[in-house]
């Protein structure tokens, strides 16, 4: 495998689970188990349903706008806006939302993968290399 480049524009699959336009950029369907990169535009009044990564740890960097972040599991909700980067631990639920009057543009995703996830969501990936 060599180093490549992917663009925004051109994901290889998409996720409605999580928004209306969420890329799949970086992911086991390229070839990526570890890394993950989601580009995702949330339109204003649009949330994902509430979901866990019992083995991910999730990292969305936040491009534009601004929503909060549900964390059902701590019963806590966290504003959030662009510049900012949430962060939430593997095993915790939790739903974005784009629920302050603007879209919100994110980029970001579950590390390693979330693939039992996006095999529920109709992802068709691969098993992962060296394991059956």
């Amino acid at each position: 495998m060599a180093v490549r480049v992917f663009h925004r524009d051109e994901p290889s699959g998409r996720l409605p689970m999580i928004a209306s336009d969420a890329r799949l950029v970086v992911w086991p369907g390229v070839g990526a188990w570890d890394a993950n990169m989601n580009y995702v535009v949330m339109e204003p009044g649009e949330k994902n349903r509430p979901h866990t990564h019992p083995e991910s740890e999730d990292a969305i960097f936040i491009l534009e706008g601004r929503g909060t972040i549900r964390d059902l599991s701590n019963d806590a909700v966290l504003e959030f806006e662009a510049g900012e980067v949430i962060f939430v631990p593997a095993g915790v639920e939790h739903q974005v939302r784009a629920d302050r009057g603007v879209p919100v543009v994110s980029a970001g995703g579950p590390c390693p993968a979330d693939t039992a996830m996006l095999r529920r969501a109709g992802a068709d990936i691969p098993d992962r290399p060296g394991q059956a």
